[in-house]
């Protein structure tokens, strides 16, 4: 899922991003509203998020725009205009949220998810609703699992490494086959990446992490669901 991520201040811009991608998006970066308005138009994101005041063209201008041409499109805005007036304004152009500097990375992952899940909402699809790693259900649309009455947050990164599991069940799957599935051909990898995101996913969704049934590790070699 592509974001487009238009902020005129580098290292906010920069600390977005990273956010971003850790949870699982592409993300195409601008750093004013005409560059912006440009890379809306030639890599079709699935949302945006935009700051307010920027050079050249300011987000409230860009909502319109953007609007006009795709009505569905999720758009949020992330500034530091706090007075409720602009938060009134955004969501009148018809920005799907408002996210205030400075903001925690709690909560911008929350919001952000939230909006992934409106983008899978209007998004045509035939792949299932849900499927069942065990006695662990996950619904992707949802960004969540359930096992009984226990529900469980996901990200996106976390879903896509689940139904990978689940699609190739008893393959061994070596590191190299999760990047490029789950993280893109383009990533290059801290040699620790896969396995400290493995560990945290497996606190989540095993029922004894230490020793899992879902995520299985086959020494030497990759990682294995074996259903």
């Amino acid at each position: 899922m592509k974001v487009l991520l238009a902020e005129d201040d580098r290292l906010t811009r920069e600390g977005l991003a990273e956010v971003l991608r850790a949870e699982g998006y592409s993300v195409v970066e601008a750093e004013d509203g005409a560059e912006a308005l440009r890379l809306f138009a030639e890599e079709s994101p699935d949302f945006v998020c935009l700051d307010i005041m920027m050079p050249k063209i300011n987000g409230y201008d860009l909502c319109r725009r953007m609007r006009a041409d795709r009505p569905n499109l999720p758009i949020v805005f992330i500034s530091a205009k706090a007075e409720e007036i602009d938060k009134v304004l955004g969501l009148e152009l018809g920005a799907d949220d408002f996210i205030v500097k400075p903001f925690g990375v709690k909560e911008v992952v929350a919001r952000i998810r939230a909006v992934t899940r409106r983008c899978h909402a209007i998004a045509p699809t035939s792949a299932p609703s849900s499927f069942l790693l065990g006695d662990l259900e996950v619904f992707p649309a949802e960004l969540r699992g359930r096992r009984g009455d226990v529900q469980i947050e996901l990200s996106l990164r976390d879903v896509t490494i689940l139904q990978l599991l689940h699609d190739r069940k008893r393959e061994v799957l070596d590191r190299n086959t999760i990047f490029n599935h789950c993280w893109g051909e383009d990533y290059f990898p801290n040699s620790r990446t896969l396995d400290q995101h493995i560990s945290q996913l497996r606190k989540r969704i095993e029922v004894d992490p230490k020793n899992p049934r879902i995520i299985r590790t086959v020494h030497g070699a990759g990682y294995r669901y074996e259903g």
